[in-house]
This record gives C-alpha cells, structure tokens and sequence, in this order.
C-alpha cells in the first residue's frame, strides 16, 4: 500500500469538471473535461487497501480494485492496465457507462465520501491507450474448434475475445450495419464517443476475432442452420424487447420507443441518412421513465434544439442518502443528477400518464397525467388530480421485458423462464446441448459490467464443453445477483 494515511490527508472526492452547459449541447462530445493526472492520483491514494475489500464484492467482475488504486498512485500506469484488463475487457466501457456498484460497497463509504473507482478506472485506460500500452494477444495454437456468438453488445465482445484467446476460432454476428449492439446505436456520443469502441474491435480483429455484420440469425441464416455450422453457439442478443405503455393514445403520431429514437440519432451521428428522422428540434418533448435511457433522451433532445423537455417517473423521488432500507455495503437507490438532468428542463416525480391526447390529424399534442397513489402496493392514477402538458414528441424510456424469443424458440427449440429470458443451467448452457447464453438474453436487463461478467464467465464454459478443461476465469454463476435487500 503507498499510503496508508492516504484517506486522512484527502477527505474530499474530486472528479473532473463536466464541460459547461452552454458549450457541451452545441456537440456530441463526451461531457466531462480531460483529467487532471495529479488528480486522479490523489484520489487513488484514498483507497484503504482493506483488508476485506468489500468493493470486489460490489463489482461482478471481481476487479482488483486495490491493486491498481495503488499502482496509479506510485504513477505506474503500465502496471495498473495490466491488472485491470485481468478481470475487465473492456474498462473503456465500464468506466464511463457503469454506474459503479464498487463505489457504494467502498468501506471508505462508511464515514467519507467512497473513493472515485470509477474515474481512476478509466484514467488507467485512456493512458494505456495514448501510451500504446493496449497489446493484442493472440493465441499461441488454435484448437481446431469453432465458435458463433451472436449479437455484439459488451456480453457478446467479451465472450468473443475470451474465446479467440483460447484459441478457438470465433465469429461475431451482429444484425445492424455495424458492430456494438446497443453500444453503437444505444449509447450517445456524449457519454460514450465511439472512437473507444472502434479501437478495441481493432484490438479483437488483430487477435483474430471475426466480425460478420449485417447478418440477422433466424431471418438470413436460421439457429438451427448456425448450430449445425459451428462447434458452439453463445446468444448474447441482449434484452431487446422495449415495455410499452398500452393506454388510450398510443397509436398517435409522435409517440415512439425510446431505442427508435435514440438509434436513428446515432446513426445520423455515424454520417447515415435516416428518412424521416424522429427528431426533437422545436419540439415539446415529454420522456416518460427515470432510468439512464430517459436521461440519453433528455441529453440527445437538448442536443437537437427541443423547445422544451419534460421527463416523468410514476415512483417517488429517491432520496439522496442511504437510507436504514439500505445499509452499507448495499448498493443504494439514490437521487441522481445525470449530465442530460443538468442540461434543463423538468423532472416530475409521481405522475402517472392516463391518455396520450392527439389532434385530427393523428398526431400527439399532450398528455393527460394524474397524480400516483398507492394502493395495495399498487400504483395507480389518483382520481381528481388529472392534467394536461403539452407534448409534439413522447418517448417511451420504460425498460424493457426480455429478448426477442420467436426464432429462437421455433427453430431450436430452446425454452423461456417465467421471465421471458432465454433458459439456461448453472453452466450458461441451454436445453440444447453446445448452446450458451450470456448477458441480458438469460439475465433480464442488467448492468453493462454484469453483461462483461457474465460473457467472460459464458465463455469459460464454452471452452470447457470443446475441451473438457479451461483455464478462463468463471466470474459469476447465471444465479448471481447483486447484494440487496
């Protein structure tokens, strides 16, 4: 440990300034300035080094948080991506997208502010990359066998790299136009730019992953035809199926998904011309749902000039400390202000959307709301507290139910759970013998760090089926999950 009284000489968290509003919606840029390294050294000199560090507890991955909280505090950058990368593919990802369950297990936590695992995270990574420390490493010998993952969201990549390392050939098929899943389309350029994407599918292509995009499995080959074709199949297509709000209203013109909208701007944002383009310039836009789709909506919105953006979330506001619910070291349900809530516009809490209201063209003009009430732990519209806001463009930010399940189930036959997600054992293997299943696909929809956890540890199993050994790290059981109450 460099310094052990490192937490008592810096009490104070510091993470880098997120650029000014004013200047940030004019772009797509990411919002947060360049860290400062002095910085982000001080804050990895809080770490504790406990000698029961609770943040692996708090992390799916398992990451070595200590070790390299020390290493970037020595300054010994090389190091510390080195001990990253051993439990994380991909921090580039994780350390901008994840909203950090380390941090809320942080036994710093208990009395200070947690330290800034997050922000050191990636630090370490974006170093490693400036420096050229970012190695490819493929395989020494190549088994012979071969493997089909499919879909190419954060669980899919990491299943593919683990795999290609241990010398079996792998493809990746992707059904958009381009590789990433949600990454690519899901995630906006201001809080992911796709730069750090596309340099580590450069990494996987030269280890010898193959990409095969623009190949929909079920519709232009079908399971049964991938099946037969490779030595094992991992599904990682993702939770993909969005919840609708089925209410008087919803066929009007201008009420839409939140991932329609969101793609057709990422991909106006990759230089593609999108026909009739869902777009909130001079609009009133309403978001319904609180989560961090709603808030890539209220950012992407401001971004394209809306007149005014309202977000709406039917449960009560969280609070913004732990509660007694929710002690230490559970991860907490908290208030939080996202860059996008920074940006403007209005954040309502217990309002329950009734109707959308359109005119006689068919096109939204506002929606009816009441007051939510609980009754029998039930939420439901509070009779006589009903209003009217305004509203050109609703986007439906409400989560989502599962993964398609269609073609999967008809043409290999393998089940659902009383989930809607795909079935599977405790070795990620499904009903049908040589086909696995990582991420959200057999999870519901998750976190991108258990999406990373859960494909590295799909793909131990994987390499254990075609070999009858693997020495690939097993992160996490399907049956894990989070510590809650």
């Amino acid at each position: 440990m460099a310094d052990p009284k490192g937490f008592l000489k810096v009490r104070e968290r510091e993470l880098p300034p997120r650029r000014p509003v004013p200047v940030r919606i004019m772009d797509w840029k990411e919002v947060y300035e360049q860290g400062d390294p002095s910085q982000v050294r001080r804050q990895a000199g809080r770490c504790m080094d406990c000698g029961i560090p609770f943040c692996h507890q708090g992390c799916p991955l398992g990451n070595l948080i200590p070790e390299w909280n020390d290493l970037m505090w020595r300054g010994e950058g090389r190091q510390a991506i080195e001990r990253l990368h051993a439990t994380n593919n991909f921090p580039e990802f994780t350390g901008r997208l994840c909203p950090a369950p380390c941090e809320s297990a942080c036994v710093l936590g208990i009395n200070q502010p947690a330290v800034t695992i997050k922000q050191v995270e990636v630090s370490i990574i974006d170093q490693a990359f400036q420096n050229g420390w970012v190695d490819s490493h493929p395989p020494e010998r190549l088994t012979g066998k071969t493997v089909a993952v499919v879909g190419s969201g954060p669980a899919g990549l990491a299943a593919a790299q683990q795999l290609t390392r241990a010398g079996h050939t792998v493809a990746v098929y992707e059904r958009d136009d381009r590789i990433g899943g949600l990454l690519r389309y899901g995630i906006p350029d201001f809080k992911m730019e796709k730069r750090h994407l596309d340099q580590r599918l450069r990494q996987m292509q030269d280890e010898g992953t193959r990409f095969r995009a623009g190949v929909n499995i079920g519709v232009d080959i079908s399971w049964a035809d991938l099946r037969s074709r490779y030595d094992a199949v991992v599904v990682a297509t993702g939770a993909l199926v969005p919840r609708d709000l089925p209410i008087p209203g919803r066929d009007l013109t201008g009420v839409h998904f939140a991932m329609e909208y969101l793609v057709q701007s990422n991909k106006v944002g990759a230089g593609d011309s999108v026909p009739s383009q869902i777009t909130a310039e001079d609009k009133h836009v309403v978001v319904l749902g609180g989560g961090d789709t709603g808030a890539d909506c209220i950012g992407t919105a401001h971004r394209q000039g809306a007149a005014s953006v309202t977000n709406l979330a039917i449960g009560r506001q969280p609070a913004t400390d732990r509660t007694d619910a929710q002690p230490w070291p559970m991860t907490p349900t908290l208030f939080e202000v996202a860059s996008a809530h920074e940006e403007g516009g209005e954040r309502e809490f217990l309002v329950s959307t009734v109707e959308f209201i359109g005119n006689d063209a068919g096109e939204v003009v506002a929606l009816r709301v009441a007051e939510t009430e609980f009754v029998d732990g039930r939420r439901v519209p509070k009779s006589g507290t009903e209003r009217e806001i305004p509203a050109d463009l609703v986007l439906l930010a409400l989560g989502f139910t599962g993964p398609e399940s269609d073609d999967l189930s008809a043409q290999l036959g393998v089940p659902f759970d009383g989930r809607g997600n795909v079935q599977r054992d405790g070795e990620y293997q499904t009903s049908e013998p040589g086909v696995f299943v990582a991420g959200d696909a057999g999870r519901g929809q998750s976190l991108i760090v258990w999406a990373i956890a859960e494909g590295r540890a799909a793909a131990s199993a994987v390499d254990r089926y075609l070999e009858g050994e693997t020495s690939l790290p097993f992160p996490v059981r399907p049956t894990d999950r989070p510590i809650s109450i």
